[in-house]
C-alpha cells in the first residue's frame, strides 16, 4: 500500500489486545507497534487478551478507560473479544490464527465475523493475505500487507564466555559452533524437533552445540522439554532473557535455528539476518516467505536434512558469507522499521 508519513489529525486513546505473557514473539511485535503509535501522540494501552474470557468481560474496561479505538494482534484470540464493542477496531493477523485456527469450524466463523466488523486487517505476508481471502472473500480491499519491521540492539556489555559457562559449555569459544533456537516452550514451536539428530552430530563433533533459549510458556510441555534435553548431549536449555541480551547472543553464535510447526513471521529469523548471522529454518509457509533457500538462509524439511545443511554451512565459508550478505540486504530492504511505522500510523486514520 502507498505510504505517506503524515501525522494523524486526531489523537486517540487506543486499546491494544495481544497475548503478552511469557514475552512471546507476539508480545515483542505488539510493543513495537505500540511505540509506532505513541510516537505520533496516541495513547496505546497494551492488555493481555488471555485476561478476558468474553467480549462482555472487556466491555467494562473499555467504558472505564474511555478507549476510543482498538487493535488486536491475532484474529481469534484478540479479535473475538472486540466483537460487538462500541469502538472501531483493526486486526493484525498473528500466524496460528491463519495457519491453524482457520481450519476449526467455530473459530473460522468467529474470525469471519470479526473481519466483517474490523475497519482494516494487516497480514505480514502476501501468502497470509491470500489464505485469508480464500476463506473470507468479503475481506477483499480490507487486508493490507506489511512485513514486520526489524530493529536490533545487542547489549554491548554482554559477555559471551559467561553465557557459555552458564549454558554448561566448557570449551574455548574460538573452536565452537553454537546454534541458537529462540522460542517460547510450547508445542507449536517444536523445540524438540532436532534434539536427537543434533545430539548424534555432537557426539561425532563435540564442538557443535544447540542452545534453546526462551520462556517457559506451557508448564506441562516445559517439563517434557527439560527431561529430553537433560538426556541429550550437546543440547542445552536456557531461560528467558532481555531482548538486548538475546540480540547479543545471536550476534555471537554461529547460526540461528527455527523449528516451528507454524509461524506468522519469525522475528528471531529476521533479527539474525539483520545481525549478519546465518539462518536454518524449518520449511513451512511462514519461514519460506522470508527465507530463500541458499540465498537468505537454508530451509530443511526433516532433522537429518538439517544436520546435512548445518555441516555444509560449517565447512563452506563461501556459502556462509553469501547467506549472511543476502540476508542482511533482504532485512534492510523488505523489513524496514520506518516503513512499518508509517503504515501503522496511517492505518490509524481508519479508526477515527
Amino acid at each position: 500500500m502507498a505510504r505517506v508519513a503524515r501525522v494523524p489529525t486526531g489523537i486517540m486513546r487506543i486499546l491494544f489486545l495481544a497475548v503478552l505473557r511469557a514475552h512471546t514473539g507476539n508480545a515483542v511485535t505488539a510493543a513495537r507497534i505500540r511505540d509506532h503509535l505513541e510516537a505520533v501522540g496516541h495513547t496505546c494501552i497494551l492488555q493481555d487478551a488471555l485476561d478476558f474470557e468474553s467480549p462482555s468481560a472487556l466491555a467494562s474496561l473499555i467504558s472505564a478507560e474511555k478507549f476510543e479505538a482498538a487493535l488486536a494482534l491475532h484474529l481469534y484470540r484478540g479479535g473475538r473479544l472486540l466483537q460487538g464493542q462500541k469502538i472501531p477496531f483493526g486486526i493484525i493477523f498473528g500466524g496460528t490464527d491463519i495457519n491453524e485456527d482457520i481450519n476449526h469450524g467455530e473459530k473460522k466463523q468467529i474470525m469471519g465475523t470479526v473481519l466483517e466488523e474490523a475497519r482494516f486487517a494487516v497480514a505480514f505476508t502476501e501468502s497470509m493475505k491470500e489464505m485469508a481471502l480464500t476463506k473470507w472473500p468479503h475481506a477483499k480491499g480490507k487486508i493490507h500487507v506489511q512485513n514486520q519491521g526489524i530493529s536490533t540492539m545487542p547489549n554491548v556489555t554482554f559477555n559471551w564466555n559467561t553465557f557459555l559457562q552458564s549454558a554448561e559449555i566448557n570449551q574455548s569459544a574460538d573452536n565452537l559452533h553454537i546454534f541458537i533456537l529462540i522460542c517460547g516452550l510450547r508445542r507449536v514451536k517444536d523445540p524438540l524437533y532436532l534434539v536427537d539428530a543434533f545430539s548424534e552430530w555432537h557426539q561425532e563433533e563435540p564442538n557443535v552445540y544447540m542452545v534453546i533459549v526462551g520462556p517457559e510458556v506451557d508448564p506441562v510441555f516445559t517439563s517434557e522439554v527439560k527431561a529430553r534435553v537433560k538426556r541429550a548431549a550437546g543440547v542445552q536449555l536456557m531461560g528467558e532473557m532481555p531482548q538486548e541480551d538475546l540480540h547479543a547472543i545471536v550476534k555471537n553464535c554461529f547460526a540461528v535455528v527455527n523449528t516451528s510447526v507454524s509461524e506468522g513471521m519469525s522475528a528471531a529469523v529476521l533479527e539474525a539476518m539483520d545481525l549478519e548471522v546465518p539462518v536454518l529454518a524449518r520449511n513451512i509457509p511462514g519461514n519460506a516467505a522470508i527465507v530463500k533457500h541458499e540465498e537468505t538462509g537454508l530451509l530443511f524439511s526433516h532433522p537429518q536434512e538439517f544436520v546435512q545443511l548445518a555441516k555444509r554451512l560449517v565447512n563452506d565459508p563461501v556459502l556462509e558469507k553469501k547467506i549472511v550478505t543476502k540476508g542482511k540486504e533482504y532485512a534492510r530492504l523488505c523489513h524496514s522499521w520506518k516503513s512499518e511505522r508509517d503504515t501503522y500510523q496511517n492505518l490509524m486514520r481508519k479508526l477515527q
